[in-house]
């Protein structure tokens, strides 16, 4: 098949063209969704080096059971599941805290009084290591929610996803879904009260962020080649 019929196939098409054997069908299915899948990855583990470790174990467990794959739900859906469960079997498994690394695609925010914002630029090192620092911050409160709480904001708050599609990737009802960004968001705005370099009124004397100030990311950075 040439690349030009793959390209006409949809998802569901191409992983069907998997289970029966096309050496060729789930790398064309994995580059349409790759951007995506890093990025849920990435910002699940927090760090490079993890989320490609969480990205890998979630593509290959997708390529192993793609047969058992039954139509329930969109591909793109089952391949967010499947990757955002590797990436909280890792966490669990080994309890990862992220590192110092920072995540090159934390730079464009909510409006919804964010704490950082893309102000910063080249020709601003000041400002630059001003939101370097925060974004620092924001990856510390992250870090300290619980993995089903941090991969509902994920989902939800970073990359925009439906609660209804984020139910079906995490494989849970919507109300909980909803739950756990509720809880999330409000430890996100007191930790971020607390954590902010500016929080003892040394440079800011304004309020904490609202409670659902979550940081809306633009596209990423793809994964590691």
């Amino acid at each position: 098949m040439t690349r030009p019929a793959y390209e006409e196939l949809d998802d569901a098409s191409l992983l069907r063209a998997h289970v029966d054997g096309d050496p060729e069908a789930f790398g064309v299915l994995f580059g349409r969704h790759r951007d995506r899948l890093w990025a849920v990855a990435l910002r699940t583990m927090g760090n490079p080096h993890d989320a490609a470790d969480g990205l890998q174990d979630g593509m290959v467990a997708a390529f192993r059971r793609a047969g058992s794959f039954r139509g329930d739900a969109a591909v793109t859906t089952w391949l967010h599941r499947v990757v955002v469960n590797a990436c909280l079997d890792r966490i669990r498994a080994s309890k990862v805290r992220r590192a110092e690394a920072l995540p090159d695609d934390l730079d464009d925010w909510s409006d919804r009084g964010a704490l950082v914002s893309s102000a910063g630029t080249e020709s601003d090192p000041v400002q630059n290591a001003i939101d370097d620092e925060r974004r620092r911050t924001v990856l510390r409160a992250l870090e300290t929610l619980p993995a089903e709480q941090r991969a509902a904001l994920v989902l939800v708050d970073m990359e925009g996803y439906p609660v209804a599609e984020v139910a079906a990737m995490l494989d849970c009802a919507e109300g909980t879904v909803k739950s756990r960004c509720s809880r999330g968001r409000a430890k996100l705005a007191e930790l971020l009260g607390m954590l902010r370099p500016d929080a003892e009124g040394e440079q800011d004397h304004g309020n904490p962020p609202a409670a659902g100030a979550v940081p809306r990311t633009g596209p990423p950075r793809g994964p590691p080649a």
